[in-house]
């Protein structure tokens, strides 16, 4: 896809001899505190928003950005396309990108005999625009797997956006304030997310003294607040009166807010594809009021951390960013996922009879497959199955296989290892795993962490929220981690060593293969760290499928896996 021609054409940039970037991008290396995938993203940043201006990813396409130069004259096609060819740029491009190798064929072999055989036929740089969603304004996803490090890379974007922004104020090619937004479902991640972008030493892609004084300059705002009264406008709005407070010239603003809540809960979509208010009691007022202020934030980038959860709401938020866009005020939005697929694939109309379907989110500017990261920093797994186990069976061989393999493991920084094990829901949780623990197993309770929101039967336990919160610190002495609808992604524990999904349900489908890897953070990065993962029959068939799909791998691959070295 786009992001292998991309990889291509960076590395040709970044040799040139008048690549603009070559002593920043050597001073990162040279203070070696990001990872390789951290600074092969930022180099991918930097070449799209210097060499690229800026420009949408479909704007780029048509003007040619993308092509690879291939001699239309040594091509076995008609001389009446290949004329055509020669003085369009937007048909030349679609053409060269259709003949990509994909194994021994090519990406998109119909429409390249379309082309050829029909080549006035086609309305080309509208089709290029339906590939790229039809947006007016840089919007590129970077695809690194869990563990990789996308907030630190998050915070990153936002210091070397403000460091050309301080140096060149005119230019919009680079952003002066930044709205992060975090997936409902995510909302606990909100928190340590803003903290690691305040905690982020921008010593590490920017040289002293501009690194200290944007630190200085930088102010972070959490748009979580509840409404403080009935009424809404901007005194009584917290939200919104953050905002407003700030406007209308700042610099260096990062405003975290949880996406659905604030940006999408109250608008639906019409047949036609509009946006519009579902009522006008309250909450929509409020909710309004903030959309309409952020719109108003000059200069303003976007950061979507896990972007594939807009997917059901994807169609709503283009449709809001675009609305802030018409006043001139988006520079460039940035989304995040491990995983860069889509559940089903999107259509792409060619003509009447002709169309073409893509399942990879077809803006992935830059991909770090989990392959690759295995081998170079998260754990190396072992994933086992049990073959016709029941649940409690499966349990018991999953926390013998742990108590064997790292009952005893403290990490350097004073943390012991842990392991989740994931139930379909609270009352298995509480009337079934619980007491097979506690009976069965004779597992101490201390040692036990039962986290869910809790229903009418059963309240979250107690305490339950800080401990989840603290799993990864010293102090922390829970090893056995029963969860329920918590901690399937956005969950930050290095200390996981293994995790256990023993039955249908226990995560939802489409999240089996971000829930497996839950346990595979790296702690020491000097050690060779492993992990386990336990699944049943249904739940290892579906995350080989994920690994297939989305990553191109398979189980029995990622149990041959060796550290690079």
């Amino acid at each position: 896809m786009l992001n292998n021609i991309i990889e291509h054409k960076k590395k040709e940039w970044l040799q040139s001899n008048d690549c603009p970037v070559k002593d920043l991008v050597l001073y990162m290396k040279e203070k070696a505190n990001l990872r390789d995938t951290q600074i092969e993203a930022i180099q991918t940043y930097l070449f799209l928003k210097i060499e690229g201006q800026n420009k949408p990813l479909w704007k780029l396409f048509s003007e040619g950005f993308f092509t690879n130069g291939t001699d239309l004259s040594k091509l076995n096609i008609n001389q009446k396309a290949r004329d055509f060819l020669s003085n369009n740029k937007a048909a030349n491009a679609l053409y060269d990108f259709s003949r990509q190798k994909n194994g021994d064929a090519t990406l998109l072999p119909e429409l390249e005999k379309l082309i050829v055989d029909k080549p006035t036929e086609l309305d080309y740089e509208q089709i290029i625009k339906n590939i790229f969603y039809n947006v007016d304004y840089a919007d590129y996803l970077m695809s690194l797997p869990m563990g990789a490090g996308k907030t630190f890379l998050m915070a990153a974007f936002i210091y070397i956006d403000l460091y050309f922004a301080y140096n060149e104020p005119e230019n919009k090619t680079f952003a002066h304030n930044f709205l992060v937004l975090i997936p409902s479902g995510l909302k606990s991640s909100i928190v340590p997310s803003l903290r690691t972008i305040e905690n982020f030493d921008p010593t590490w892609v920017i040289p002293d003294p501009a690194a200290s004084e944007l630190k200085r300059m930088l102010k972070f705002e959490i748009l979580d607040e509840a409404r403080s009264t009935k009424k809404s406008n901007r005194v009584v709005n917290p939200n919104a009166g953050k905002v407003n407070a700030c406007l209308p010239n700042p610099f260096g603003r990062v405003f975290v807010v949880n996406a659905e809540k604030v940006i999408l809960d109250r608008l639906e979509v019409t047949n036609q594809l509009e946006v519009f208010e579902r009522t006008e009691d309250e909450e929509d007022k409020r909710a309004n009021e903030l959309r309409n202020l952020i719109g108003k934030i000059p200069n303003l980038s976007i950061l979507i951390d896990e972007v594939h959860h807009a997917a059901t709401d994807d169609i709503k938020l283009r449709q809001v960013v675009n609305k802030w866009q018409a006043k001139g005020n988006i520079t460039t939005v940035l989304g995040f996922s491990g995983t860069p697929y889509l559940a089903s694939a999107d259509k792409i109309q060619v003509n009447e009879e002709t169309f073409f379907k893509f399942s990879q989110i077809t803006n992935t500017v830059y991909y770090y497959p989990l392959v690759t990261a295995i081998k170079s920093f998260l754990k190396t797994p072992k994933v086992k199955i049990g073959q016709n186990l029941d649940r409690f069976q499966i349990i018991r061989k999953g926390i013998e296989d742990f108590q064997t393999t790292y009952g005893n493991k403290k990490y350097k920084n004073g943390t012991i290892a842990k392991i989740a094990i994931y139930c379909t829901n609270i009352e298995v949780l509480e009337e079934e795993v619980y007491p097979f623990l506690t009976g069965e197993l004779k597992i101490n309770p201390a040692e036990i962490l039962k986290f869910h929101k809790g229903n009418k039967d059963y309240p979250q336990p107690e305490g339950s929220e800080l401990e989840f919160r603290t799993l990864d610190l010293p102090i922390s002495k829970k090893q056995y981690i029963l969860l329920v609808q918590v901690g399937k992604e956005g969950w930050d524990c290095p200390s996981l060593t293994s995790v256990i999904l023993s039955q249908k349900g226990d995560s939802p489908k489409n999240m089996v293969l971000q829930t497996s890897c839950r346990c595979l953070r790296q702690v020491d990065p000097e050690q060779n760290e492993t992990a386990l993962i336990w699944l049943n029959d249904y739940n290892a068939k579906t995350l080989n499928d994920q690994l297939k799909k989305e990553q191109q791998t398979s189980i029995e691959e990622i149990n041959k896996i060796k550290k690079d070295g």
